[in-house]
């Protein structure tokens, strides 16, 4: 089946989020505005607009009710889902990079860049990678986390006391990775750095999604698309299909042959 293309961006998409249905999917960019679509056919719903800086991240909340987005602008904002309507605005120092709401809705959560003064508790820590890490993502019933890194690697870890599971491997930067909520996979998407790709074809900066076996650790499938780096993946919440986000600045959205569902690795 052919993918779905969602153009509502003029730069590179920072992150995409399906609400818990999966009816909605969600994507801010480097550019103000974060967007909102009908997931099963690619139609934009509408926009949410106020923001002055790249929006580096979105959430949605359980009911779908509110959506919170962070933004380069030095803000978190609270927007009604429904209407676009802005409902609260929480300054900050410097540049919020992700953000989320808790089960209740009740609660937001956000990070900044780092600023003088500042002191974490810090209750655990694990240091797997090598080198920065680009994106982490839980498993549907907040078990496991998976790590992406531009070691070239994406980790799975037990949620609870952090402890190391898996490690996929591959010879790029890795900028996103998630685990599927009805099969044993994951999917990871990532690319040679955009100053590193201009003296490379398109197969050579490997835009590809990749998918691994979340047990073996072997990978079983790539799917091609966009023509830049993958900067974030995410799998619909029935695990149907996936959508992947990318530095062209487009959204694609691939549904799943029934091949894909049938599927085994040879152990």
């Amino acid at each position: 089946m052919r993918p779905i293309l969602l153009q509502g961006h003029e730069r590179s998409i920072t992150q995409i989020k399906y609400n818990r249905e999966g009816d909605l999917l969600f994507s801010v960019a480097k550019d103000p505005i974060a967007n909102v679509w009908y997931s099963v056919n690619g139609e934009r719903l509408g926009t949410y607009n106020g923001h002055t800086g790249a929006v580096w991240c979105v959430d949605v909340d359980w009911d779908t009710k509110n959506v919170l987005t962070g933004s380069a602008d030095n803000s978190c904002r609270l927007w009604d889902c429904e209407t676009g309507k802005q409902l609260a605005l929480v300054e900050t120092n410097s540049a919020v990079r992700t953000c989320g709401f808790d089960f209740s809705g009740n609660i937001i959560m956000f990070s900044t860049d780092k600023q003088m003064g500042y002191q974490w508790e810090i209750l655990k820590v694990a240091k797997e990678h090598t080198k920065q890490i680009n994106d982490i993502q839980s498993s549907v019933d907040l078990t496991m986390v998976i790590s992406a890194s531009k070691d070239c690697t994406a980790k799975l870890f037990d949620s609870t006391n952090l402890e190391h599971i898996k490690t996929f491997k591959t010879e790029r930067p890795v900028n996103s990775a998630a685990i599927s909520p009805i099969m044993d996979h994951v999917v990871m998407g990532g690319g040679q750095e955009a100053m590193e790709v201009t003296t490379t074809s398109t197969r050579i900066g490997k835009f590809e999604a990749r998918f691994f076996h979340a047990a073996y650790e072997e990978e079983f499938g790539r799917v091609k698309g966009h023509f830049g780096p993958i900067n974030c993946v995410a799998f619909h919440p029935d695990g149907k299909s996936y959508s992947s986000g990318g530095e062209d600045g487009y959204v694609r959205i691939h549904y799943f042959d029934p091949q894909y569902f049938d599927f085994e690795l040879e152990a």
